[in-house]
């Protein structure tokens, strides 16, 4: 007997050898657990995981080398770039944020499309110089047509001041009238409505009627009445912009019991005046230093461009309408017309883009150390006429986009997007009309219907869906079209209301194209 011992407890069990064990059949073997079933996937999946690392390490060992040698690449661009920077910020130099155009000509490629045009307007001079000579013997650029353009600058300077002191002194101290006694006021309301009116009465007569009184009647020639209608339209946005964004936060930021209200920097909202924005905000990014070289090379960029504009209306847009304005109106005299202003049409804007959405802009931006320059995107790669739309001038979208777009959806609650986007359309295509007709003297409504019809249409039609390169020729065919339409009959109508004076100063006399009846005979 074996014996077992568990404390002071004997316990006594019978040994196999002193009793006979009976035999029992083998028994089938049992089927496996839940657990030794997931113990064989997670060891499959092991092998698996094993594999996918090993094959993962091969390929890394594959491009290891090129990895290398790209990154390796990269960061000797980066030490190069911020060793650029930080002897640009010794030299009193450092390099601003730069626009889309800018970045491109760091490429010489793109550059030498640049040095093109330039040579372009060397052959406009050498031209206009050999035709002078053969015609009258002489050697002499006479710019008269310009100084005529840009005649009266004294008046020009005078209703700019006018109007620059308005905007300056009128919207801040209303607004700050009004916020003063607002949280104070028993009657917010009528204080609000009083204030509103005589600040919308103001703007009406001194950015409103002031500026047409003095374009029609000292009848300023076509440059000049640009300046000053840009100029208005400009103290407009400004003004605008000014008030709807710090209205809100007064009537939301009650003062504490004995303090003032808080109320916009008046240095502030100078500066906003000057700088190269429509949205107004407290402050924005500055850059330490002013390049004046890269101010100077700007201006004569502007300067060159104007010249460039001059020698294209002389040399391809002048003598032929001026010959075609003898000829009665028909359908086959404004095809060719229209096909003649494709090219010197499409110049225009390339020049007009160029001198004051980059040159223009940029110079400022770099006499106030502004540094936000994005004031166009890449429209040229445009696919769609949507986005043409929003990065051809960036400044004046984001003025839409806010106080047009967005205040529409805020006051449908969001019900209305296309009503929305169509009374964008038909804002932009009445204040571009209204600066045509007041530049040019006469209502033609060419602009309007291109921007608040065709525009339209393209918008709705050639959306942002449509991604192939095929669409961006389309749109630049469109394009050239659009721009020749508009000097074939601007120029038309110019010089048919020279040769074919209205009889009359009836409505439908001074709505109705003169160009549509004018034959005028030498």
């Amino acid at each position: 007997m074996a014996t077992l011992r568990t404390g002071n407890n004997v316990r006594h069990r019978s040994n196999s050898k002193d009793r006979p064990v009976k035999a029992s059949p083998p028994s089938e073997p049992e089927p496996q657990t839940h657990g030794a079933v997931e113990a064989e996937l997670e060891a499959d999946d092991l092998i698996q995981w094993k594999r996918h690392i090993e094959v993962k390490a091969e390929l890394l060992e594959q491009i290891q080398g090129p990895l290398q040698d790209l990154l390796d690449k990269t960061i000797a661009e980066s030490v190069q770039s911020y060793s650029r920077c930080i002897r640009g910020a010794a030299d009193g130099d450092l390099v601003a944020k730069s626009t889309a155009t800018s970045e491109l000509f760091e490429i010489n490629h793109i550059r030498t499309i640049y040095h093109m045009f330039i040579a372009a307007l060397l052959l406009f001079i050498i031209s206009t110089l050999a035709v002078d000579y053969i015609d009258q013997g002489r050697l002499v650029l006479e710019f008269d047509l310009l100084f005529w353009a840009f005649g009266k600058l004294p008046t020009v300077l005078w209703a700019w001041l006018f109007m620059f002191s308005y905007t300056l002194a009128g919207p801040y101290h209303m607004l700050g009238i009004w916020g003063g006694c607002y949280h104070s006021s028993r009657f917010k309301g009528v204080l609000t409505a009083v204030a509103g009116l005589a600040l919308a009465t103001a703007q009406t007569y001194v950015l409103g009627v002031f500026p047409i009184y003095m374009v029609v009647h000292h009848q300023l020639p076509p440059a000049s009445r640009f300046i000053i209608i840009l100029e208005q339209i400009r103290f407009v946005m400004k003004s605008y912009s000014f008030v709807r964004e710090n209205v809100p936060v007064i009537m939301n930021n009650k003062p504490k019991q004995g303090e003032a209200p808080r109320l916009p920097a008046f240095s502030s909202y100078l500066y906003f005046l000057f700088c190269p924005t429509l949205i107004y905000r407290e402050s924005y990014p500055r850059n330490p230093y002013i390049r004046w070289n890269y101010v100077g090379v700007t201006f004569l960029q502007i300067l060159g461009c104007l010249f460039y504009a001059y020698f294209i209306l002389v040399r391809l847009c002048i003598p032929v309408f001026m010959n075609e304005s003898n000829q009665p109106f028909s359908t086959r005299t404004l095809v060719l017309a229209l096909f003649h202003a494709t090219l010197p049409g499409m110049l225009i804007l390339l020049l007009a883009f160029f001198a004051f959405l980059h040159c223009w802009l940029n110079a400022f931006a770099e006499m106030l150390c502004f540094a936000d320059r994005m004031f166009y995107k890449d429209w040229w790669n445009s696919t769609s006429f949507a986005n043409y739309y929003r990065t051809w001038n960036v400044v004046v979208h984001d003025w839409l986009y806010y106080y047009g777009y967005r205040d529409f959806l805020w006051l449908s609650r969001r019900r209305f997007r296309s009503a929305a986007m169509l009374s964008v359309f038909i804002v932009s295509a009445a204040v571009h009309e209204y600066v045509f007709t007041m530049c040019f003297g006469f209502f033609y409504p060419v602009m309007f219907c291109l921007f608040a019809v065709i525009g339209v249409v393209f918008n709705f039609t050639l959306n942002d869906k449509r991604k192939s390169p095929v669409w961006n020729i389309i749109m630049w065919t469109c394009l050239f079209i659009g721009q020749g339409i508009q000097v074939c009959l601007y120029c038309q109508e110019w010089y048919a209301q020279i040769h074919c004076p209205r009889p009359g100063r009836s409505f439908w006399e001074l709505v109705t194209p003169r160009s549509w009846s004018c034959s005028y005979q030498r």
